[in-house]
């Protein structure tokens, strides 16, 4: 399954987050990377448990592909004891399937406010608590956390943590070998604030993944489901790549697009289209 240039020349950094073919079953997506010359994939637990951590891992081994970051760990914000405890448990799992998969990125959505909660400060607070107790048992698996900011419009239900510059003010309490950050366009684009803290996460070396998708309005699926494919919407895809250029980042640039529109599409043209859109809009 090897090929020689999958690693070199315009694509050498690119990498397709699963969830962006998810029509593709694991062992056609890695073909298909493969094929296109393309050397990183983003993995996403709930199917690589149905395939098995195991079994992935050695597929995508075997094929000389690179993982590039596992989604997701988080979900930090509960407030009742319990839910806690249930949540350092799954990310503790988290990370144990990061390490067996080879990636040395776990990126952690934060949760949002629970049920009649209205304290985000507090939230917050929460968040940089769980992560405290988790990222000692990551460095020892060789596994960084990322924290990632979304857009405000997941604020109550899904993220607490919307800006860049807050995912570094809780990231910035732990050295840099065990938390970085997100940089996602999809989320950060709108922020005037974005290239400052691109600029600070590069200086502290905390910039664990960049990631990209495009905005488009309407929205075709609410928030969650409208991410755009490169170059369909209004976000300034190869400024950010050469902010976090500049920044001193050189790791994988990861598509990760959550589109219904794409998902009832043939995987292999969405794959063959992305790395031609990021060739034309982000190189």
């Amino acid at each position: 399954m090897r090929t020689d240039n999958r690693s070199s020349g315009d694509l050498a950094r690119l990498s397709v987050n699963q969830e962006t073919v998810r029509q593709l079953p694991l062992p056609e997506l890695v073909e298909g990377l493969v094929t296109l010359g393309v050397p990183g994939l983003g993995l996403w637990r709930g199917p690589v448990r149905e395939y098995g951590v195991e079994a992935a891992a050695k597929l995508v081994r075997d094929a000389g592909l690179t993982v590039t970051t596992l989604c997701r760990g988080g979900f930090f914000t509960a407030s009742d004891p319990d839910e806690r405890a249930a949540a350092l448990a799954d990310n503790r799992a988290a990370v144990d399937e990061a390490a067996g998969l080879g990636t040395g990125t776990l990126v952690l959505v934060s949760g949002g406010l629970p049920a009649g909660d209205r304290d985000i400060a507090c939230a917050r607070e929460r968040v940089a608590d769980a992560v405290a107790e988790l990222a000692p048992y990551a460095e020892e698996r060789g596994v960084r956390l990322a924290i990632e900011p979304l857009h405000p419009m997941y604020a109550s239900d899904r993220c607490v943590v919307s800006t860049l510059a807050q995912a570094l003010d809780i990231a910035e309490r732990f050295p840099a070998r065990q938390v970085g950050v997100v940089v996602d366009t999809y989320h950060l684009w709108w922020d005037d604030r974005a290239a400052e803290g691109i600029a600070r996460a590069g200086a502290g070396g905390r910039i664990a993944s960049f990631q990209l998708a495009d905005w488009v309005t309407p929205l075709p699926e609410g928030v969650l489901l409208g991410r755009g494919q490169l170059g369909d919407g209004c976000v300034d895809l190869r400024g950010f790549r050469e902010l976090v250029d500049a920044a001193g980042y050189t790791g994988a640039v990861e598509v990760e697009i959550f589109n219904p529109a794409l998902w009832a599409r043939d995987g292999a043209e969405v794959l063959a289209e992305t790395a031609a859109r990021y060739r034309r809009h982000v190189l």
